[in-house]
């Protein structure tokens, strides 16, 4: 993607009354790594941008330089420029103060996108969408819990009707809804304040887990709503005496969190290519989820990056570990839903939810359209129990799913060289700190970071 293509250079920011901003880009973990700045410094931002370290997009999950990185040792840890993407600036509801957020992305100090970015890996797997004449929408299932982090362990929040506990679980359950709704209508006000495309909420399997579902848009727009999503829902939450965590298994016997991704490609005249008219769907789809089968072995990192990632992948524990495919089934890693042929559609049903968001469609969308570039077919579907068939398995821990992105010569084309090298020296420095903690001070690192 063309830089003016995907951002705001040169256009003036419109901040509001707010005495000051944060200016923040998406590093690899997900997380906000900027600026706070003054309101007056928004005038030049589109114009000259912000300076900051390449290398603070490539930190660890602690934010700490990763050990023997080039960007930090063999370049003098030179700056790049940050500028503002096309979603322009948003408010952060969760603070006392009105304040605004930015989001901003990476360039290299010669304008080349910043290859260690989040955020341009999406935007390159699009690229060959563009290149077709085709736009991807995407939709994602955000599932949380809500926890009380006040003690030693997590502990399921209190009921603020009831006073008590959260006890037992509540699958679909309005009442639980309700008990929420506070919290839930500050959420939904600001993903509308934020311009958030908010649409369901459910009470899921877990206790205290709940489930948001975002709206279908472009696929970038869809990826931005993710990542403001998960920074608004925790801040609101601590509004509410509450924390809200997106860890793949916040209790080691409970439901986990996951992160399903619906996409679907139109062409230039807005038709959807995964639909021939029939309930199968046409070869554009078949070849797509083919690539995303091939891919998904490889992915495993991406789909759970951290080591507690991996308690949530269990087979038969409702989160997907074999690489398989089939019609409504919701056993399967890759799912095809029912409904009217004209929405047809994938949905990729393997992430956790602490991924990051861009990432994760970048991964999925560029395993996609490897699929239909190559011209693979897929296996038969799956009719019944995916869990009971021999398929290709995802990795079964972090320090395999590492070695399996780096031996990946598909996902370096997917990714590029330089993301998935930053990608696994990150993860293979958070590896060897972890160890030195104990397990049941993992959930303190990952509740907000995740």
């Amino acid at each position: 993607m063309a830089a003016a293509d995907g951002d705001a250079r040169g256009a003036a920011l419109d901040l509001g009354s707010v005495t000051t901003f944060r200016a923040a880009a998406c590093d690899l973990n997900g997380q906000l790594r900027g600026k706070r700045l003054p309101a007056a410094a928004a005038a030049k931002l589109g114009a000259s941008g912000l300076r900051m370290p390449l290398s603070a997009l490539n930190v660890d999950v602690w934010g700490s330089d990763i050990e023997g990185s080039a960007l930090v040792f063999e370049t003098g840890d030179k700056d790049g420029v940050l500028f503002p993407t096309e979603r322009g600036p948003v408010p952060m509801p969760w603070l006392d103060t009105a304040s605004a957020l930015v989001p901003m992305w990476m360039f290299e100090e010669a304008g080349a996108p910043f290859a260690g970015d989040p955020r341009h890996a999406l935007a390159r797997a699009l690229d060959a969408y563009r290149a077709r004449g085709w736009q991807v929408r995407a939709a994602t299932e955000m599932e949380f819990t809500l926890v009380d982090d006040s003690g030693a362990a997590l502990r399921p929040p209190v009921n603020p009707q009831t006073g008590r506990r959260l006890q037992g679980h509540a699958i679909l359950s309005i009442r639980q809804l309700d008990a929420f709704d506070a919290f839930f209508t500050d959420l939904y006000a600001g993903c509308d304040a934020m311009g958030i495309a908010v649409d369901s909420a459910i009470s899921e399997a877990g206790l205290g887990q709940f489930e948001i579902t975002l709206g279908h848009r472009e696929a970038m727009a869809a990826a931005d709503d993710a990542w403001l999503f998960k920074t608004l829902a925790r801040g609101l939450a601590r509004r509410h005496g509450m924390a809200a965590t997106f860890l793949a298994k916040p209790y080691p016997d409970d439901a986990g969190n996951g992160m399903h991704v619906h996409f679907s490609v139109l062409d230039a005249e807005g038709r959807n290519v995964f639909d021939d008219g029939s309930a199968a769907g046409s070869d554009i789809l078949r070849q797509a989820v083919a690539g995303c089968l091939r891919a998904m072995p490889d992915q495993t990192l991406i789909l759970a990056p951290h080591g507690p990632s991996y308690a949530r992948l269990v087979p038969g524990a409702h989160a997907p570990t074999g690489a398989g495919w089939g019609y409504d089934n919701r056993t399967a890693a890759i799912r095809i839903p029912a409904g009217p042929a004209k929405a047809r559609r994938i949905e990729h049903r393997a992430a956790g939810g602490d991924i990051n968001p861009y990432l994760l469609l970048a991964a999925i969308l560029g395993a996609a359209i490897s699929g239909v570039e190559d011209g693979l077919a897929p296996p038969e579907p799956i009719a019944g129990n995916a869990y009971e068939r021999d398929l290709p398995q995802m990795a079964g821990d972090w320090a395999e799913a590492i070695a399996r992105i780096e031996g990946s010569a598909l996902m370096r084309r997917i990714l590029g060289e330089t993301l998935v090298a930053n990608l696994c020296m990150t993860k293979r420095q958070e590896m060897r700190r972890l160890v030195e903690i104990p397990p049941e001070r993992h959930w303190q690192i990952y509740l907000e970071t995740a």
